[in-house]
């Protein structure tokens, strides 16, 4: 039993009953079966612990998304240490906030490395090693290689290590979308009981297939994508860039007999505008679609369903939670509801008011949960500890409720909504009524400080190729689907919107950047 409150164990557990079933693949290159990806994991894992890391060290990982960044990952854990996965997009400045915050005894890259990491580590006097597999003709032949051994490894040394439920495996950031990043440790229990979680609500199975699109330094893609796969015995594709490649996703699905994927809605904005200008031939039948890490609008929602013949099941997730929340459940077990993020899953939930009371079905309030997956805390920050856990739950600083079917409703974040003279504006139900626009490709709206609302909600759009949609077209379609204190005063139309990592529109970005340019005529792009 105790295996199954570890992921570590949970993944053995797999590896025994599913040994040459197909685990990892490299899009085109080469497929590893459970039991070899098994033996990688434990022979990287003797190379680490040669290499001086011990159990509750730190080792940040940062790689594109390769088959030696599962294999690295997988390994840390397994040696009782900490991964700390890193965007390699960060600049060196943000490396050394990562790795300090971090308390980072080891930097780990690909063999090309990363300039930017490299240049932070050896300021920080972090260690920095280089992980790669040999690829050879047979996969049974693939080995992995590490630029950093102290002493002969010794594969004895991990079968005698004990993998507890208590170990902090993960250490992640939050996004920090309006303030500065929390880091977040999250558990072997943690882990296991998201992947069990994810694993029941969709019934992943060994007959499952996935193509990541998502980066694996991030909570949505590590999680539901790579570990809730491999927790199932299910098969997990990796695009042979090493990050999502809308030209070749398709193919890939195909090849890879696809059952189902999950990705943020800007990806699968992005796939549908695909569809639209160069339809493939044939399309794999899956199961379900999954949507996740930002609000799906309704309409786009509409659109994939009828575009991919499957249902769109959109989900609700943050970090401190490792990653699963909510989810709309598959069609057999009830139904999907478009604008909501479902029923929770394997956690209890509750809105509550200021004063921690529980709200009835309707009545919004704060979203709060508690449950195996969730961190126990925010490392080294007391005070974001005592605001996040009060009244004997986790506070997610969103704002909903549950409608009579117990079915979530998020209103927004609470910081981001917008106060205007007194009347409330979620921002996410002008954004779905701007995305119901069939010349709108992506919208986001803000509020803006106003000297006589106090807020004003302003937004931006970026317009659908061949489209000449206008900022008249924009509030004449907004007056006629929303209340008229709800339709933005100014619309902003770009060719560019600031974006997280993951695809998720960067809401405080987007407002002090049109801020800044409100006085010019032309709208700069972001970053120009």
């Amino acid at each position: 039993m105790m295996e199954s409150l570890t992921l570590t164990g949970l993944l053995k557990q797999v590896a025994g009953e599913f040994p040459s079933r197909r685990a990892l693949s490299v899009s085109g290159k080469f497929d590893l079966t459970y039991a070899r990806l098994h033996q990688l994991v434990e022979g990287a894992a003797s190379l680490i612990l040669a290499g001086g890391i011990k159990a509750g060290d730190v080792v940040a990982l940062t790689f594109p998304n390769t088959v030696e960044f599962v294999i690295m990952f997988l390994a840390v854990i397994r040696v009782r240490a900490t991964a700390a996965p890193l965007n390699s997009a960060y600049t060196a400045d943000e490396f050394e906030f990562y790795l300090s915050d971090s308390e980072s005894k080891l930097l780990l890259t690909s063999q090309e490395g990363n300039e930017a990491a490299q240049a932070a580590a050896s300021k920080l006097k972090i260690t920095h090693a280089t992980a790669s597999l040999t690829q050879a003709e047979a996969e049974a032949e693939a080995e992995v290689n590490l630029s950093l051994i102290h002493s002969e490894p010794d594969p004895h040394s991990v079968a005698k290590l004990v993998n507890e439920p208590s170990d902090v495996a993960l250490f992640l950031h939050t996004s920090g979308t309006t303030s500065r990043p929390k880091g977040v440790p999250l558990s072997q229990l943690n882990l296991a009981s998201s992947v069990q979680n994810i694993k029941s609500v969709y019934k992943l199975t060994e007959s499952d297939s996935t193509v990541i699109v998502l980066p694996l330094f991030h909570v949505h893609g590590l999680l539901a994508g790579l570990l809730g796969s491999l927790g199932a015995g299910a098969a997990v594709t990796l695009p042979a860039a090493g990050r999502f490649s809308a030209s070749t996703f398709w193919s890939d699905m195909l090849k890879y007999n696809a059952t189902w994927y999950t990705a943020v809605p800007t990806i699968h904005q992005i796939i549908l505008d695909r569809h639209l200008s160069k339809p493939e031939s044939v399309y794999p039948k899956l199961r379900f679609i999954r949507s996740c890490s930002a609000s799906l609008a309704p309409a786009i929602m509409a659109r994939l369903e009828e575009a991919f013949g499957a249902p769109v099941l959109e989900a609700y997730a943050m970090t401190e939670a490792t990653h699963l929340m909510a989810s709309n459940p598959l069609p057999e077990n009830g139904p999907h509801k478009p604008g909501s993020v479902g029923r929770p899953v394997g956690q209890e939930m509750a809105i509550l008011d200021e004063n921690g009371v529980q709200q009835e079905a309707n009545v919004s309030g704060e979203v709060c949960i508690r449950g195996p997956n969730v961190t126990k805390g925010y490392k080294n920050n007391p005070e974001a500890n005592k605001s996040a856990f009060q009244f004997g739950w986790f506070h997610t600083g969103d704002l909903g409720f549950f409608d009579p079917d117990g079915y979530l409703h998020l209103v927004g974040r609470i910081k981001e909504l917008i106060n205007r003279g007194g009347e409330k504006i979620s921002p996410i139900e002008v954004d779905a009524v701007l995305l119901s626009h069939p010349d709108v490709a992506q919208a986001v709206a803000f509020g803006v400080p106003d000297d006589k609302y106090g807020e004003e909600i302003n937004c931006a759009i970026i317009p659908r190729e061949g489209s000449d949609i206008d900022e008249a077209e924009v509030t004449r379609f907004c007056k006629k689907n929303l209340a008229a204190f709800k339709v933005p005063k100014k619309v902003f139309i770009t060719d560019s919107l600031p974006k997280t990592a993951t695809g998720k529109i960067q809401r405080r970005i987007v407002a002090e950047h049109f801020l800044a340019q409100i006085s010019t005529a032309k709208v700069p792009k972001f970053g120009a």
